[in-house]
């Protein structure tokens, strides 16, 4: 399963890298809006230094919700980078933009997906990666992982290529389940990907090593 980071803060994405296990980064307006970043130049500039930081995809999503808009935004954004990948919302023009994208071998991420058939209609279209938001569905008492497995047998059934990108991942136990039922990729905060190396066990035996070391 593919490691993404969910955020539009450099720190923690050189952090991310540098433990060797990050294929890629996802954002979105509120990312950006969180880091201070506003202006058209300014998340241009932004997402060009993401992508100088990580090897993977970067998903760098449309404001526009009509066809003509999408296709402008995401023309420009595809421009900046080769790993752009441009993301787009799963309505009715979302998925126009989504089949012109990738008619044009740009990649796409059609994003807040919450049911197996908006999940079906985006590997229709095209989309290189489609984001099922399982967090949002837990806040809501609908089992988000449920979704994942759902749209993991639909896509087996017919060997679509689309990627299953789990977004919304909100803490540690959510990025083991994804990896269980077959996500290809989790997207989630840096803070989700460093509770996987933590053990009470590991925590005490490694004190318990350095105690020996001691009287050695």
């Amino acid at each position: 399963m593919k490691f993404f980071i969910d955020t539009a803060n450099l720190d923690q994405i050189e952090e991310a890298q540098a433990l060797g296990v990050l294929d890629g980064v996802t954002t979105n307006p509120s990312l950006m809006a969180k880091e201070g970043i506003s202006g058209e130049a300014n998340i241009f500039n932004h997402y060009k230094a993401i992508c100088e930081l990580v090897d993977g995809d970067v998903s760098a999503e449309v404001l526009s919700t009509d066809f003509d808009g999408m296709v402008k935004e995401g023309e420009a954004l595809a421009a900046l980078h080769p790993q752009i990948v441009v993301k787009l919302p799963m309505i009715k023009d979302g998925i126009k933009a989504c089949r012109y994208f990738s008619a044009k071998g740009i990649k796409t991420n059609v994003t807040l997906v919450f049911s197996v058939g908006q999940a079906l209609l985006a590997a229709k279209a095209g989309a290189t990666y489609v984001s099922p938001f399982i967090g949002r569905l837990d806040d809501i008492s609908t089992d988000g992982l449920h979704l994942i497995g759902e749209i993991r047998e639909v896509y087996d059934n017919y060997f679509f290529e689309t990627e299953i990108l789990a977004a919304s991942v909100r803490h540690t136990m959510h990025i083991v389940d994804c990896a269980k039922i077959g996500a290809d990729v989790m997207t989630g905060p840096l803070s989700a990907i460093e509770g996987l190396m933590r053990h009470p066990l590991t925590d005490s035996g490694l004190a318990k090593f350095l105690e020996d070391a001691k009287n050695l």
